[in-house]
């Protein structure tokens, strides 16, 4: 097993997606979604609805892996041969050998399909066989039925709800917390995962 490597250029990829370090050239991708698609940033911590605060987005991320905070990747959806969103890793302690994965969106073309299975497949395959944490947490806002009905397909156990645990434009937010503990991806998650990838 191999610790997490913020400097490494991580590519996940399968015959659907592929999973890119995040970069400042990935503007011209994403300048679409940041000023034609508002709903996606209804429940998002970080706003990427116009050119000014996606250029702040794409400079917070390359900043969090500097920082060894957080690894963002751009995704490309390879059947549909465009961008289709972001996704990250953040919050990893190399100590107790725990990550979160989440800051997920897509456009809204790309969302009912099996892009996200295929990108946190990939996602939780590397980060419990390479680098061999023991969890992964997944996070979503209480009221976002979207995200939630996400993160439980893709087999989380639910864990409870942090009350107040962010600070929103409209006040605080309440979030629900999920996980995936590295002996149930290999008892169970992974394979259930990928029969609803292939199926």
């Amino acid at each position: 097993m191999q610790t997490f490597n913020f400097k490494e250029n991580i590519i996940l990829e399968n015959d659907k997606v592929l999973l890119k370090p995040l970069e400042k050239k990935d503007f011209k991708h994403f300048i679409y979604f940041s000023e034609n698609e508002p709903d996606i940033w209804k429940f998002s911590l970080l706003q990427l609805n116009n050119k000014e605060n996606l250029k702040k987005y794409i400079a917070f991320a390359i900043d969090g892996r500097k920082q060894k905070k957080s690894y963002a990747f751009a995704v490309f959806d390879k059947t549909k041969n465009k961008y289709a969103g972001s996704t990250r890793f953040y919050d990893y302690n190399e100590y107790h050998k725990t990550i979160s994965v989440g800051y997920t969106w897509y456009g809204k073309e790309f969302r009912g399909t099996t892009l996200n299975k295929n990108c946190k497949y990939l996602m939780l395959q590397f980060i419990f066989e390479q680098i061999g944490v023991e969890r992964v947490e997944f996070r979503a806002d209480l009221k976002n039925a979207v995200s939630i009905n996400a993160i439980k397909s893709l087999g989380c156990v639910e864990e409870g709800v942090l009350r107040n645990n962010f600070r929103i434009s409209s006040g605080c937010r309440d979030s629900i917390v999920f996980s995936i503990l590295k002996n149930e991806w290999f008892d169970k998650t992974k394979n259930e995962l990928l029969k609803k990838i292939y199926s």
